[in-house]
């Protein structure tokens, strides 16, 4: 079986890829994991450590042939603001439990979560459901693409308004 073991950023290759993979959000988190393409080319993906692949990006197979990642239609709650509540807030409450979230800038896309919608509906926003590839913000640690957010003692701490 063929091997991905390299992850090449959007924008940096080039070339025609020899076939295509649409993934949704966690599918796209994995350190090794073996997948069959759109045009049927069987692969193993097999990094060094976890990361995220995100949309545009390509995998280098061990014969040189790469592999176009896209982002796959996902069920998303689409955030937006409401009487009393503006898009700043939403953000705020969003953030505030480190929540993947897709800005624009009329609107937060986030993945379903029932508990998380009762909460912005309570607080006013307006959420709808809708059916779209998700790509959040790669965020601070974007330049490693590596980092875990692990609930152990990593050196700093975190302290969460309700």
């Amino acid at each position: 079986m063929l091997t991905a073991r390299e992850v090449l950023a959007a924008g940096e290759w080039t070339g025609p890829a020899c076939d295509h993979i649409a993934l949704d959000y966690d599918e796209r988190h994995r350190r090794r994991f073996a997948y069959v393409a759109d045009h049927g080319t069987e692969f193993l993906l097999d990094l060094p450590r976890a990361a995220i692949l995100q949309h545009g990006d390509a995998l280098r197979l061990s014969d040189g042939r790469l592999i176009e990642l896209g982002a796959a239609s996902e069920v998303l709650m689409e955030v937006r603001a409401g009487p009393g509540i503006g898009l700043v807030r939403i953000a705020w409450h969003v953030g505030n439990r480190h929540l993947p979230a897709e800005l624009h800038e009329d609107c937060i896309r986030l993945r379903e979560d029932h508990v998380i919608r009762a909460m912005l509906t309570g607080l006013g926003a307006r959420v709808v459901t809708i059916e779209a590839p998700f790509v959040p913000e790669q965020g601070a640690y974007a330049a490693g693409r590596e980092h875990e957010h692990k609930e152990q003692n990593h050196g700093h701490h975190h302290h969460h308004a309700d």
